[in-house]
This record gives C-alpha cells, sequence and structure tokens, in this order.
C-alpha cells in the first residue's frame, strides 16, 4: 500500500492531467452539436470494428449453422422474386409494385451486434454510408420487421430493434386489413411477443390470424410480423389491445435487408408540405 501511494505521489502531475484532459473533452463533446456528432460517428466506427472482430469469432463457432440458414434463405428469396429484376452476381435486388414499377431495393447486411433482453434493444450490422444505408430506412430478416435504421458511419449501422420502447410500426390484421400500430415493451418485455394497438372493437379478429405491415410505414405491405395470441379491449376505450407472437427470434438473428424506397424522398416532401400547410 505505501508503494502505491508512493507511485501516485510521484506521478500525480500526470494523472491531474489526463484527469482535466478528459474532463475538458466531454464538456466540448456534450456542448457541442457538431462535436457530439463527430464523437457519435467515430465512436460508431470503432466500435463496429470491435463488434465485428467479436463477431468473426462467434462465426467459426456456428458456421456450419449459419451456412444452412443462408442456404434455406437464399432459396426462400428465390422463390419471392422470380417475377423481379433479380441479378445473381450481386448482393441487391429490385423488388417491383403491382404496377411493375421498380421501388424497392434491399442491401444485405450481417448481424455483428445484438441485444434482446434490454428495455431498448439495439442492433449493429456492418453496412454503412458508402454501401447507400441512411438514417430511417427500414431493416427486414427472411422471417419480418427488425427494426428502422438509427445512426450511420461509412463502414456500420446501428438499428433501433423492433424490441424497442420508442419503436411504433403500422401493420394490419391480413384478412380484414384493419390497421393500427405495434410497439413493444407496454405491458412485458418478452422479445417474442408484441402488441398491436388502436383496432376498432368491432373488427373481427381470428386466433392466429396472421399480423402484416399495412405499407403506411418504411416497409412495404404484407410482410409477415407474426400471428396473433390474444385479443383483449384497450382499457377505457373501444379499441382492442392485440398481443402478437412475432415471427422473428431476434435471438438468433444474423442476416438482415435494409429497405431502399425509390419514392422516400418523394413521399417525405409532400408529408411536409401538408404540414406546412395547417
Amino acid at each position: 500500500m505505501h508503494n502505491l501511494w508512493v507511485f501516485i505521489n510521484r506521478y500525480s502531475t500526470f494523472f491531474l492531467f489526463i484527469l482535466f484532459f478528459g474532463g475538458s473533452i466531454v464538456l466540448v463533446v456534450r456542448n457541442n452539436t457538431f462535436q457530439r456528432a463527430n464523437a457519435i460517428n467515430s465512436s460508431s466506427e470503432i466500435i463496429g470494428s470491435i463488434y465485428q472482430q467479436v463477431d468473426y469469432f462467434k462465426g467459426y463457432l456456428s458456421l456450419n449453422e449459419t451456412n444452412l440458414a443462408l442456404a434455406r434463405e437464399n432459396a426462400a428469396l428465390r422463390a419471392l422474386l422470380k417475377s423481379s429484376n433479380y441479378d445473381d452476381k450481386v448482393i441487391s435486388n429490385i423488388a417491383r409494385d403491382t404496377a411493375q414499377q421498380p421501388q424497392y431495393s434491399y442491401i444485405q447486411a450481417r448481424v455483428i451486434n445484438n441485444s434482446v433482453n434490454q428495455k431498448n434493444n439495439y442492433i449493429t450490422v456492418n453496412r454503412g454510408s458508402k454501401h447507400g444505408i441512411k438514417k430511417g430506412m427500414g431493416v427486414i430478416s427472411s422471417k419480418g420487421i427488425v427494426g428502422i435504421v438509427l445512426n450511420v458511419s461509412e463502414n456500420f449501422s446501428t438499428i433501433q430493434s423492433l424490441l424497442h420502447s420508442d419503436t411504433k410500426i403500422s401493420a394490419s390484421l391480413a384478412k380484414s386489413q384493419a390497421f393500427g400500430s405495434l410497439v413493444w415493451g407496454t405491458q412485458s418485455y418478452d422479445p417474442q411477443k408484441a402488441l398491436l394497438k388502436d383496432i376498432p372493437n368491432h373488427i373481427k379478429v381470428e386466433d392466429k390470424e396472421q399480423v402484416i405491415t399495412s405499407g403506411f410505414s418504411l416497409f412495404p405491405p404484407g410482410i409477415v410480423i407474426g400471428t396473433v395470441l390474444e385479443t383483449g379491449l384497450s382499457s377505457g376505450s373501444s379499441f382492442l389491445d392485440i398481443s402478437v407472437l412475432l415471427n422473428n427470434d431476434f435471438s438468433t438473428l444474423r442476416y438482415v435487408y435494409i429497405i431502399v424506397d425509390r419514392f422516400s424522398k418523394e413521399k417525405e416532401a409532400l408529408e411536409i408540405q401538408n404540414l406546412e400547410n395547417d
């Protein structure tokens, strides 16, 4: 213990310098928007690189399982995209809407970090701005909705998971087409369940009925989100709260697809005009 105090006393000037230097950086980043944005982007790049190295090691441990999942996923995608402009040599593929106008393209990414047991969960993937990823893009997997792109650096992106208290997705019942808002964590933090709200109580809801994307948000219509588990009246209102079993198993999520909507800027500009007219 005596030697420790001698060491600290001898190098006290150096330790004080480190303390004050670190404090000054925190103050600059906290009180300046530009520096804070740069710090976030830099930290995302560094942390993303660390996550990627860790993910490489994890990948070796589950290589056979991953290859099998990829084979099944590729087969499913080929079946779905027979009438699409699909190039075997590239990652991206183009899906056409009912008017045969190219609208959505998909950028494949690998999950390198993921959480499922927090109140607010995030996912990191190995694609960033140089690959065409932008904040606000929707993210799916072969089994359903994943989340929304939150922050982007050059080589990496973080995704606000569907398992996040602030995530809200426009969803509808497959048979009645009645739509509402899909949210998570309002009753429990079960990574396999979500809640579909704002469905009028006169709508007939069938047990195990599919819940799909409505097409009114970032996601193309008709993507399966899950199935109905239980239906109940929302407290003090005439709307239903529908418990939904999610299709995605977020604990085994490995590959995702970021949605590029060709018409997103045009739609956003038009909706901003509506707000300005009010």
